[in-house]
């Protein structure tokens, strides 16, 4: 214990709650700003940090790296399971090959050529100059989760990218922990079994708790809806913290666990999805107004340029070249290939993982912190603004008349061994003009509601359905999937979606 310490009374709580709660509303009024110019939010909450912090206005003064590294780590714990959540499994099923590779060999390339890049170019040793570039090689899962979702790009691409951003912390973790270790690092191939063991055990115990997991909140009926939240949460942090402690990789284990439990069909998965999605904004507010408080200003300016040159390496030749031999294998056209290279942005992560060498106490850490914070925020007001645009250029933009996919909500009907649907109907519907009788789904459903402008009714075989309409669907346990899976296909297809598939069996 260092010296005699004030103990926290209401008086204290009652100020500390005021600031956290002022701090939050004017990161939640910068979403707004950030959704209208493009830029990545997590650019302002940093600044909110910094003005907070000892350069700013209430010149807090902050330097626990360790506390730091802590809070981080839970942070992108939460984050990771709120990513994992929104993962689509039929997205990134085809791509995930190229996902695997690109966030180990991609990660290996990127590592040695930015290092390359820091120690011939900026001066940097070797032991700064690699850390660096493990560090600053891995894409952010908040960054890249929040800009690509309001970016219309083609599945395969956001799948890929997605599921990149999702695996590659794991290896990258380990890279920057064996590099900033007292002693020499391993030789290369003890290092790359060590990686490999890591993920293969992050990997299986991820899997196992996430299957078990949706199995059991499928099967065990709730008292309360909102109690299912809080077990999805609970059950994606067993998953990490059982695979940290079995000295694998955590970080790999709970996005693949939250990944299993996003596409298990879960009971009332709006109210989940729309609870990990609050969890996963206060996370990435506190992790970046921390990081904030935690940079010196002041002491940027010396590490401005060598930060840039070690960023256009990494931009302009690290990441296209790792994209291009990792991809090379696939075929993927080269539009798609120039996107990814630049969309690969950074966030918090990389800040998060250079306060590792700071605990660590590695010689030239602080140096190593202040390139990668400057690195970081001019790299992100360049690429996450433009990136649109590069889309729009290259031709990849999805249409303007895709079909939305309908919002479905499940309840468990225990006693009665059913389920009750609750449907919305989105604007770009392809559900709209379709029949109640066209919608042919399986014996055993049938739509008992319909929810119009504020009234409900029970339709007919001939009522039109319209955009905004909400249905409530009952449907028995053995024919529940079946009649879901038929109403996103009418959805996103119209009334003929299956019907020369099907030959017509479904039809009532």
């Amino acid at each position: 214990m260092r010296g005699k310490e004030r103990p926290l009374t209401v008086h204290h709580l009652n100020e500390l709650l005021l600031i956290c709660s002022l701090v939050l509303l004017i990161a939640v009024a910068a979403v707004r700003i950030s959704s209208r110019s493009g830029l990545p939010s997590l650019l302002l909450y940093l600044g909110i940090g910094m003005a907070i912090g000892q350069d700013g206005i209430f010149n807090v003064k902050f330097d626990n790296a360790e506390m730091t590294q802590v809070i981080g780590y839970a942070a992108l714990v939460v984050i990771l399971t709120e990513g994992g959540l929104g993962t689509k499994w039929k997205e990134i099923k085809p791509v995930l090959p190229m996902a695997v590779v690109l966030s180990t060999v991609g990660v290996a390339v990127s590592v040695g050529i930015t290092a390359a890049g820091g120690h011939y170019l900026v001066g940097l040793e070797w032991r700064q100059a690699l850390i660096i570039g493990a560090v600053v090689s891995s894409t952010d899962a908040a960054a890249v989760f929040s800009v690509l979702r309001r970016v219309p790009l083609p599945s395969r691409i956001t799948g890929v990218l997605e599921a990149e951003s999702g695996f590659n912390d794991a290896p990258v973790v380990i890279l920057v922990i064996a590099f900033s270790t007292a002693g020499p690092v391993d030789h290369w191939y003890v290092l790359i079994g060590e990686i490999a063991l890591e993920l293969a055990i992050g990997a299986s115990i991820g899997l196992a708790v996430g299957w078990l997991g949706s199995w059991g909140l499928r099967h065990v009926a709730l008292p309360a809806s909102g109690l299912y939240p809080i077990a999805v949460m609970a059950i994606a942090i067993t998953a990490y913290a059982t695979g940290a402690i079995a000295h694998g990789s955590g970080f790999l284990a709970v996005y693949l666990a939250a990944m299993l439990l996003g596409n298990a069909k879960l009971p009332h998965w709006p109210a989940t999805r729309g609870f990990a999605e609050g969890l996963g904004w206060i996370a990435q507010i506190g992790m970046f107004v921390l990081l904030g408080l935690l940079v010196s200003p002041h002491e940027l300016a010396d590490d401005f340029w060598p930060a840039v040159i070690v960023g256009l390496v990494l931009t302009m030749v690290a990441r296209p070249v790792s994209v291009l031999l990792s991809l090379a294998p696939f075929r993927v056209p080269w539009q798609e290939q120039t996107l990814m290279s630049w969309a690969g942005l950074r966030g918090a992560v990389p800040i998060i993982l250079a306060t590792i060498p700071m605990v660590s106490g590695i010689d030239g850490s602080s140096r190593v912190f202040n390139i990668v914070f400057v690195l970081v925020v001019v790299y992100t007001l360049v690429q996450g603004p433009t990136l649109p645009w590069l889309a729009r250029k290259l031709s990849l933009g999805k249409g303007a008349d895709a079909a939305a996919d309908l919002g479905i909500e499940s309840a468990p009907l225990e006693r009665l061994r059913g389920h009750l649907l609750s449907v919305a109907i989105p604007e770009k519907s392809r559900m709209h003009g379709v029949e109640v009788g066209e919608l042919r789904l399986p014996k055993g459903a049938a739509v008992t509601l319909v929810v119009r402008d504020g009234t409900s009714f029970v339709p007919q075989p001939s009522t039109v359905l319209r955009r905004g309409d909400e249905l409530l669907v009952v449907a028995t346990n053995p024919v529940r999937d079946a009649a879901e899976a038929r109403l996103r296909a009418i959805g996103q297809g119209g009334k003929l979606a299956g019907w020369l598939a099907d030959g017509g069996i479904n039809r009532r």
